[in-house]
């Protein structure tokens, strides 16, 4: 996973909720050209771009309503937040690109075997040329975000866009080829091919999303980090059985530290708030457990993730 952003989870929360409801209105009006248009036409590829953006507009509302869920601070019954809801909305939009894919894969295979001609070439041209600058804006807003977020489900959404730019062009390529030079099943072939990128992209939210539900680290560059802001104080004298996990909008961690045993317990709860507050400084929607341990003198610790190593970090 990508270094965790460093943004208070307030204004996370506010970008992440701007371009959700970006996400929102290009597709419902994405959703509405096409359908005119597809109705005029009667273009298979068109036809298969409109339900692509039908259903992206299904998960761009859920992305909408996650993103906000997300954000929700902690309460008695989730006390560690609500920030998964982000990766359960990649996971549904994963689904309903998979139907997508389905459905447009049936009916590009049924116009191969019967094709018809088309009709109202030049608006359904239009209209998905109109629809890839529009697509190609909303992903730029995306990356955007996503660069200052990390947020999953802006990642879904953005990879879902993905798709459906590469989709789009290939449609508009397939309805220009039977429309200007006669070249019967381009449509249909055009909409193959939708298909295949459509499906390419729904593996990759349902990897985001999955390594967010199981907990995946933080990158290799984020942990180094983190060690480094905790090792900055001369009085600790080693990290070990760090654990970092992100969750929507916030990440949680938590550590060992090898303090001096003769420290009295006072001076260690004064190391510990210090070095929280270094690594909040870079990591400010962070959770942090920090745990004291006297250095040479420390027991080993059960549990069901016992430590098994003082070099594991």
């Amino acid at each position: 996973m990508n270094t965790h952003p460093a943004l208070p989870a307030e204004e996370s929360a506010a970008l992440t909720r701007g371009v959700t409801l970006l996400s929102v209105v290009t597709a419902a009006v994405l959703v509405g050209m096409k359908l005119a248009a597809w109705l005029a036409s009667g273009s298979v590829a068109l036809m298969a771009s409109l339900a692509d953006s039908g259903l992206d507009l299904i998960a761009s509302l859920a992305t909408f309503f996650a993103v906000r869920y997300a954000a929700a601070p902690p309460d008695a019954e989730h006390r560690f937040g609500h920030g998964k809801a982000e990766a359960f909305a990649s996971l549904f939009q994963g689904g309903l690109v998979f139907a997508s894919a389905a459905l447009i894969g049936r009916e590009a295979v049924v116009d191969l075997m019967a094709p018809h001609p088309l009709k109202a070439e030049g608006w359904a041209i239009g209209v998905m040329a109109m629809s890839t600058l529009l697509t190609g804006g909303l992903i730029a807003a995306q990356t955007r975000v996503l660069r200052r977020t990390g947020s999953v489900a802006v990642s879904g959404d953005r990879a879902h866009y993905a798709s459906d730019l590469g989709s789009n062009l290939i449609a508009l390529v397939g309805i220009a080829a039977s429309a200007w030079f006669g070249v019967g099943g381009m449509d249909a072939l055009a909409a193959l091919l939708v298909a295949g990128v459509l499906l390419w992209g729904a593996i990759g939210v349902f990897r985001q999303a999955a390594n967010q539900l199981l907990d995946h680290e933080l990158s290799p560059e984020a942990r180094g980090r983190i060690i480094e802001l905790v090792s900055r104080d001369a009085r600790i004298k080693g990290v070990h059985q760090l654990r970092t996990r992100a969750a929507g909008p916030y990440v949680h961690m938590q550590m060992h530290i090898d303090l001096d045993p003769e420290l009295t317990l006072a001076d260690a709860h004064v190391v510990l708030v210090d070095a929280e507050k270094r690594v909040l400084e870079e990591f400010p929607s962070a959770d942090i457990i920090i745990h004291a341990d006297p250095r040479g003198k420390a027991e080993p610790h059960g549990g069901a993730f016992a430590e098994t190593s003082r070099a594991q970090a």
